[in-house]
Protein backbone atom coordinates (compact mmCIF):
# COMPACT_ATOMS: atom_id res chain seq x y z
CA UNK A 1 0.00 0.00 0.00
CA UNK A 2 2.77 2.28 1.00
CA UNK A 3 4.41 1.65 -2.45
CA UNK A 4 1.59 2.51 -4.73
CA UNK A 5 0.58 5.88 -2.12
CA UNK A 6 4.65 6.99 -3.29
CA UNK A 7 4.23 5.54 -6.66
CA UNK A 8 1.41 7.56 -7.28
CA UNK A 9 3.05 10.67 -5.65
CA UNK A 10 6.28 10.23 -7.84
CA UNK A 11 4.13 10.38 -10.74
CA UNK A 12 1.54 13.22 -9.82
CA UNK A 13 4.83 15.20 -9.03
CA UNK A 14 6.47 13.99 -12.54
CA UNK A 15 3.96 15.90 -14.16
CA UNK A 16 4.49 19.42 -12.51
CA UNK A 17 6.66 21.30 -14.86
CA UNK A 18 9.97 22.27 -13.19
CA UNK A 19 9.18 19.53 -9.68
CA UNK A 20 11.96 17.61 -8.27
CA UNK A 21 9.30 14.65 -10.15
CA UNK A 22 9.28 16.03 -13.30
CA UNK A 23 13.10 16.41 -13.45
CA UNK A 24 13.33 12.62 -12.27
CA UNK A 25 11.26 11.48 -14.87
CA UNK A 26 12.70 13.19 -17.50
CA UNK A 27 16.62 11.83 -16.27
CA UNK A 28 15.11 8.35 -15.97
CA UNK A 29 13.69 8.95 -19.94
CA UNK A 30 16.86 10.29 -20.90
CA UNK A 31 19.02 7.40 -19.18
CA UNK A 32 16.34 4.79 -20.88
CA UNK A 33 16.86 6.36 -24.63
CA UNK A 34 20.82 6.26 -23.76
CA UNK A 35 21.98 4.02 -26.09
CA UNK A 36 23.13 0.30 -24.97
CA UNK A 37 26.81 0.30 -26.64
CA UNK A 38 29.77 2.19 -25.68
CA UNK A 39 31.60 2.72 -29.04
CA UNK A 40 34.97 0.87 -29.05
CA UNK A 41 37.73 3.19 -27.87
CA UNK A 42 40.61 4.21 -30.18
CA UNK A 43 43.52 2.88 -28.53
CA UNK A 44 43.74 1.09 -25.09
CA UNK A 45 45.66 1.24 -21.60
CA UNK A 46 47.41 -1.94 -20.81
CA UNK A 47 49.15 -3.11 -18.11
CA UNK A 48 51.87 -0.85 -15.92
CA UNK A 49 55.05 -2.15 -17.69
CA UNK A 50 57.36 -0.47 -14.82
CA UNK A 51 57.92 2.32 -11.97
CA UNK A 52 61.28 4.28 -12.58
CA UNK A 53 63.44 4.99 -9.96
CA UNK A 54 66.00 7.62 -9.77
CA UNK A 55 68.94 6.77 -8.06
CA UNK A 56 72.35 8.82 -7.41
CA UNK A 57 74.44 5.47 -7.08
CA UNK A 58 73.44 2.89 -9.36
CA UNK A 59 75.87 0.12 -8.46
CA UNK A 60 74.38 0.34 -4.91
CA UNK A 61 70.93 -0.08 -5.76
CA UNK A 62 72.04 -2.40 -8.45
CA UNK A 63 73.31 -4.35 -5.08
CA UNK A 64 70.52 -3.82 -3.58
CA UNK A 65 67.68 -5.42 -5.82
CA UNK A 66 70.73 -7.84 -6.51
CA UNK A 67 71.86 -9.41 -3.72
CA UNK A 68 69.86 -8.10 -0.63
CA UNK A 69 66.68 -8.65 -2.04
CA UNK A 70 67.34 -11.17 -4.60
CA UNK A 71 65.91 -10.28 -7.33
CA UNK A 72 67.04 -10.80 -11.10
CA UNK A 73 68.52 -7.57 -12.72
CA UNK A 74 69.68 -6.71 -15.92
CA UNK A 75 73.06 -4.84 -17.13
CA UNK A 76 73.38 -1.49 -17.47
CA UNK A 77 72.51 -0.21 -20.69
CA UNK A 78 73.19 3.39 -22.20
CA UNK A 79 70.39 5.47 -23.19
CA UNK A 80 72.16 8.46 -24.66
CA UNK A 81 69.04 9.92 -26.41
CA UNK A 82 67.45 9.67 -22.90
CA UNK A 83 70.23 11.17 -20.68
CA UNK A 84 70.44 8.22 -18.50
CA UNK A 85 71.80 4.73 -17.99
CA UNK A 86 69.22 2.24 -16.64
CA UNK A 87 69.37 -1.05 -14.95
CA UNK A 88 66.02 -3.53 -15.20
CA UNK A 89 64.88 -5.18 -11.95
CA UNK A 90 62.59 -8.30 -13.06
CA UNK A 91 59.72 -8.74 -10.75
CA UNK A 92 56.67 -11.36 -11.10
CA UNK A 93 53.75 -8.70 -11.86
CA UNK A 94 55.82 -5.90 -13.39
CA UNK A 95 59.72 -4.17 -13.07
CA UNK A 96 62.13 -1.51 -11.99
CA UNK A 97 63.71 0.44 -14.13
CA UNK A 98 66.58 2.34 -12.05
CA UNK A 99 67.49 5.47 -13.81
CA UNK A 100 71.13 7.13 -13.57
CA UNK A 101 72.06 10.41 -15.18
CA UNK A 102 73.97 10.38 -18.49
CA UNK A 103 75.63 13.37 -19.65
CA UNK A 104 75.36 16.94 -18.72
CA UNK A 105 71.71 17.76 -19.71
CA UNK A 106 70.22 14.30 -18.45
CA UNK A 107 66.75 15.04 -17.14
CA UNK A 108 67.77 12.59 -14.29
CA UNK A 109 70.41 14.82 -13.01
CA UNK A 110 68.00 17.43 -12.45
CA UNK A 111 65.67 15.16 -10.65
CA UNK A 112 68.55 13.82 -8.16
CA UNK A 113 69.51 17.84 -8.04
CA UNK A 114 66.05 17.86 -6.37
CA UNK A 115 65.83 14.65 -4.73
CA UNK A 116 69.16 13.99 -3.11
CA UNK A 117 68.84 10.60 -2.51
CA UNK A 118 67.03 9.73 -5.53
CA UNK A 119 63.31 8.27 -5.66
CA UNK A 120 60.19 7.63 -7.67
CA UNK A 121 60.69 9.38 -11.18
CA UNK A 122 57.62 7.76 -12.86
CA UNK A 123 55.61 5.34 -14.15
CA UNK A 124 55.16 3.39 -17.36
CA UNK A 125 51.79 2.17 -18.86
CA UNK A 126 51.10 0.36 -22.02
CA UNK A 127 49.18 1.28 -24.64
CA UNK A 128 47.96 0.00 -28.03
CA UNK A 129 48.29 2.78 -30.12
CA UNK A 130 50.95 5.57 -29.07
CA UNK A 131 49.71 7.37 -32.17
CA UNK A 132 46.01 7.28 -31.47
CA UNK A 133 46.84 7.86 -27.75
CA UNK A 134 48.71 11.11 -27.85
CA UNK A 135 45.82 12.43 -30.21
CA UNK A 136 42.86 11.81 -27.64
CA UNK A 137 44.73 12.82 -24.70
CA UNK A 138 45.88 16.03 -26.35
CA UNK A 139 42.47 16.92 -27.43
CA UNK A 140 41.73 16.14 -23.78
CA UNK A 141 44.40 18.79 -22.57
CA UNK A 142 46.66 16.40 -21.42
CA UNK A 143 50.17 18.03 -22.33
CA UNK A 144 52.81 15.04 -24.21
CA UNK A 145 56.31 15.91 -24.01
CA UNK A 146 57.24 15.13 -27.21
CA UNK A 147 54.99 15.95 -30.07
CA UNK A 148 56.55 12.40 -31.33
CA UNK A 149 57.07 9.36 -29.46
CA UNK A 150 61.01 8.33 -28.96
CA UNK A 151 62.26 5.04 -29.33
CA UNK A 152 62.45 3.88 -25.29
CA UNK A 153 64.87 1.23 -23.06
CA UNK A 154 62.62 -1.98 -24.68
CA UNK A 155 63.15 -0.91 -28.17
CA UNK A 156 59.27 0.36 -28.62
CA UNK A 157 58.06 3.92 -29.06
CA UNK A 158 57.68 5.65 -25.89
CA UNK A 159 55.92 8.81 -25.20
CA UNK A 160 56.13 10.90 -21.58
CA UNK A 161 52.78 13.12 -20.33
CA UNK A 162 53.10 16.09 -18.07
CA UNK A 163 52.75 15.33 -14.19
CA UNK A 164 50.37 18.69 -14.18
CA UNK A 165 47.84 17.10 -16.09
CA UNK A 166 48.42 13.60 -14.72
CA UNK A 167 47.68 14.33 -10.79
CA UNK A 168 51.29 14.80 -10.13
CA UNK A 169 52.59 11.97 -11.87
CA UNK A 170 55.25 11.86 -14.75
CA UNK A 171 53.65 9.34 -16.77
CA UNK A 172 55.50 7.16 -19.78
CA UNK A 173 53.29 5.49 -22.18
CA UNK A 174 55.03 2.67 -24.32
CA UNK A 175 53.09 1.14 -26.89
CA UNK A 176 53.15 -2.70 -27.42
Amino acid sequence: MLRSVYCAARLAASRVPGSAGHRWLSQTAMLSQAPTEIPPALWKLGRLNHVAIATPDLEKSTALYRDVLGAEVSGVEALPEHGVYTVFVKLDNTKLELLHPLGDNSPIQNFLDKNKNGGMHHICIEVNDIQAAMKDLTAQNIRCLSKEPKIGAHGKPVVFLHPKDCAGVLVELEEV
